[in-house]
């Protein structure tokens, strides 16, 4: 089992938004440093992101989990996509300059990955060190308003992304999301887990439990990160 160690709660700034919170959790045979961004509706301290920190600290992988402005200013409503990507922009430059040593994935939770992707595809010059971006639930669009105005940005991604997507999403019908990933070609992995929901969860009958569907998450990461570091 590896020793996790965590430098706490950090801050940086966010350009004209104030000042947001961070936790990097960095194990002692750390690898690559992954940002995570929370979902729209859950800050960086849901259990969903503290049980992914745990899991990926256990296949190598620290973890950079950091606020939106709205979220630490405590609204309700999220910020504009330019601000969103502004704080996915400083969220690079800090974890850059606090793991130097550890190549760089970017990504995160639903609206968080979608605003890192966004974030790749209108900073390129920013994201010249991350080595992938990786999006845990890509919420392609509204429930029950199928459609993928969300993923034309994604043509504009240079690095490579892992899909992360349950078979039960009603962010995502895979049915559109499947022929994005193959035109976006070599760029794009998608990983379906089986009867798993937006949030994760899955059905019985799918014979795996929630807890390890979270390893399976984890453990998809470090694997494809392999590949492209």
């Amino acid at each position: 089992m590896n020793t996790t160690s965590s430098s706490g709660h950090l801050r940086f700034e966010v350009p004209n938004a104030g000042q947001v919170s961070a936790l990097l959790v960095r194990p002692a045979t750390a690898r690559w440093l992954l940002l995570l961004a929370h979902g729209a509706g859950a800050g960086m301290n849901h259990p969903f992101l503290e049980k992914l920190a745990s899991e990926l600290a256990a296949v190598d992988v620290a973890t950079f989990r950091y606020q939106f402005p709205y979220m630490e200013q405590r609204r309700r409503i999220p910020d504009s996509p330019a601000v969103l990507t502004s704080a996915v922009v400083a969220a690079v430059r800090a974890a850059g300059e606090i793991a130097p040593d550890l190549p760089i994935l970017a990504g995160g939770k639903s609206m968080g990955g979608r605003m890192t992707s966004s974030a790749a595809a209108d900073h390129p010059p920013e994201f010249e060190k991350v080595h992938g971006l990786v999006f845990f639930g890509f919420p392609l669009h509204p429930p029950g308003k199928p459609g993928t105005k969300r993923a034309e940005h994604l043509a504009r991604v240079t690095a490579p992304m892992l899909f992360l997507q349950g078979t039960r999403d009603q962010f995502a019908d895979l049915k559109l999301l499947r022929p994005i990933c193959t035109n976006l070609g070599s760029r794009a992995t998608l990983r379906e887990i089986e009867t798993a929901d937006h949030s994760f969860h899955v059905l019985k009958s799918s014979g795996i439990s929630d807890a390890e569907v979270m390893r399976l998450l984890a453990q998809s990461v470090a694997a494809w990160a392999q590949t492209i570091t």
